[in-house]
C-alpha cells in the first residue's frame, strides 16, 4: 500500500492578540520579503512589528481576535483528503510559513506517517519568490531536521488550472447579475502586491495573476466584459505595482459604474479580504461614488477549487521523475507556464 502526504502550504496568521506582533517578526524577517544581511533584517522586523503591531491588533480584533486562516485551510485540507479517498492511504498536513503550524511542525507529522512519496502542494495558485520559493525553502530545512527523506515533488503554481478559473467564475457571476442592476458593472481583479523591483527580478508573479485574470474572464463568456488587475495591501516607501484597487475603485467611482472585487490571489478568507475589501475598500467605493460595491468571496472549499487541487495532486504522483529525494518541481499544466524573461521561476532552475 502506497503512503502519500501532502504537505499544503500557506502564510500563516496569529492565533491571539498576543501573537501579533511575534507573527509580524516572523514575516518581515523573511529574506524573501526583505532582502537584507540577516542581522540587519532581524532589526527591521523588530521595529516594523512594533509599529504596525496597534495597527494589526485593531484589525484582528475585529476579526474575533485572531485570524481566520488555519481554520480556513483545516477545512480546505479536510476537503482535500477526501477528494483523495481514492488513493491507499493520504494525509494532508499544513505547513504555515510564519506562525503555527509551521513547516517544522508539518514535517514532524510527515515523518512519523511515514510516507512513501510527497507532493508539495501551495494554496498560492501564483507563484512568487515571496510566497511559494519561501515556504519551499523552509520546508527543505525542516524536512532535512526531521529525516523527511521520501521522495518529493512540488507543485509550484497552478494560476491556468481549469478548476481554478471555474471555482472563480461561479461565484462571480451572480454579483456580477446583481451589480448589473446598478448598471454596467466593471470587475476588478484584486491580488496582494509586490515591489516592482522584486517583478524587476524576474519574479513571475504579476504575469501568472493577469493569466488567472484571463482564463476566468474567458471562463465567463461575457462579451464586452469591463475587467481590470489591480493590487493591494502596500506596505513601505517602495514602488509597488500599479494599478493599485483604491485608484481602480476611485476611477470606477468617477465613471459612476458599480464594481465586483475578485480576491484573484487569495484562496481563503483572511484580514485581506475581510476587513481590507470588505470595510476598508468598501468605505472607500462609498466615498468616491460607486454606485454598488460586491465583493467575490474567497474560493475556500468550492468543489471546483478542490477538484482542481486534488488533479494537481494525481498530476505529481503520476509524473515522471520521482528520484532519492527532491525529485522536481512542475507547474499545474506540466511544463513551464511562464515566458523566458521570469527567471523567478523554480522552473528555470529545476
Amino acid at each position: 500500500m502506497s503512503r502519500v502526504a501532502v504537505v499544503l502550504f500557506n502564510l500563516g496568521g496569529p492565533d491571539s492578540l498576543d501573537a501579533v506582533e511575534p507573527f509580524l517578526r516572523n514575516l518581515f524577517r523573511d529574506p524573501a520579503i526583505i532582502r537584507a544581511p540577516a542581522p540587519v533584517r532581524h532589526v527591521l522586523a523588530r521595529l516594523i512589528a512594533r509599529r504596525r503591531g496597534p495597527e494589526a491588533r485593531t484589525i484582528y480584533r475585529a476579526l474575533g481576535g485572531r485570524s481566520p486562516l488555519l481554520a480556513e485551510t483545516e477545512a480546505q485540507a479536510a476537503a482535500l483528503k477526501a477528494a483523495l479517498g481514492g488513493l491507499d492511504a493520504v494525509e494532508v498536513v499544513i505547513a504555515m510559513r510564519h506562525w503555527h503550524p509551521l513547516s517544522e511542525a508539518a514535517a514532524r507529522r510527515v515523518a512519523a506517517f511515514r510516507p512513501d512519496r510527497i507532493v508539495l502542494l501551495p494554496l498560492y495558485p501564483q507563484f512568487s519568490t515571496t510566497t511559494t520559493a519561501s515556504s519551499f525553502d523552509a520546508w527543505r530545512r525542516a524536512a532535512a531536521a526531521a529525516a523527511v527523506t521520501a521522495p518529493t515533488r512540488a507543485v509550484c503554481c497552478y494560476p491556468s488550472a481549469d478548476g481554478l478559473a471555474e471555482a472563480h467564475a461561479a461565484l462571480i457571476a451572480p454579483l456580477l447579475d446583481a451589480a448589473a442592476a446598478t448598471g454596467s458593472p466593471r470587475l476588478l481583479f484584486s491580488a496582494h502586491g509586490l515591489p516592482k523591483s522584486v517583478v524587476a527580478r524576474g519574479d513571475p508573479y504579476q504575469w501568472q495573476v493577469e493569466e488567472t485574470a484571463r482564463r476566468i474572464v474567458a471562463r465567463l463568456g461575457r462579451e464586452g466584459l469591463d475587467w481590470a488587475v489591480c493590487y493591494q495591501s502596500k506596505v513601505g516607501p517602495l514602488a509597488w505595482l500599479e494599478p493599485s484597487t483604491v485608484d481602480e475603485i476611485e476611477r470606477a467611482g468617477r465613471a459612476r459604474v458599480p464594481v465586483v472585487v475578485v480576491p484573484v490571489a487569495f484562496v481563503s478568507e483572511h484580514s485581506e479580504t475581510l476587513v481590507e475589501l470588505d470595510i476598508d475598500y468598501r468605505e472607500r467605493a462609498e466615498a468616491a461614488g460607486v454606485p454598488a460595491y460586491h465583493r467575490v468571496p474567497a474560493l475556500g472549499t468550492q468543489p471546483a477549487f478542490i477538484a482542481a487541487l486534488a488533479s494537481l495532486v494525481r498530476g505529481a504522483l503520476g509524473g515522471a521523475g520521482w528520484g532519492a529525494d527532491w525529485g522536481g518541481v512542475e507547474a499545474g499544466a506540466g511544463g513551464r507556464l511562464c515566458p523566458a524573461a521570469h527567471r523567478g521561476c523554480p522552473l528555470a532552475v529545476h
